[in-house]
């Protein structure tokens, strides 16, 4: 089972993911203490609904690709993981690699701080 945190937030409006067979696990209500200034300045809220959320290893990379199609800009993303691979998705993008393999990991570090992600944040698995 893939499992992963989505932010509720980071769907742009008119946004929707439907028709997938995905579990939600958990809601959570939180205020974030790492928002940069850009990201303040970029309108990111200072609230965020986190959705921990399980979907089948054999859906999961269907599911990031949806997730690339709703999430907004700046520097919101979605990751997610099996026991063997690492998603990482942006608006438009899925990075996807075996979980432990350091390029791939540093590649969506770097889209991350590319897209004003903050250090603090780039915290995936």
């Amino acid at each position: 089972m893939a499992t992963g945190t989505l932010i509720a937030e980071s769907l742009v409006v008119g946004g929707a993911l439907e028709g997938l067979d995905v579990t939600v696990r958990g809601i959570e209500r939180v205020e974030p203490r790492d928002i940069s200034a850009e990201q303040r300045a970029a309108g990111i809220p200072p609230r965020w609904t986190l959705l921990r959320f399980d979907v089948a290893d054999d859906k999961a990379r269907a599911f990031a690709e949806a997730l690339a199609g709703v999430l907004d800009e700046p520097g919101w993303y979605a990751d997610l993981h099996t026991v063997d691979e690492s998603f990482v998705v942006f608006s438009g993008r899925v990075f996807r690699y075996p979980i432990g393999d350091q390029h791939g990991r540093a590649a969506a570090e770097a889209h991350a701080r590319e897209h004003g992600v903050p250090e603090p944040q780039i915290d995936w698995p």
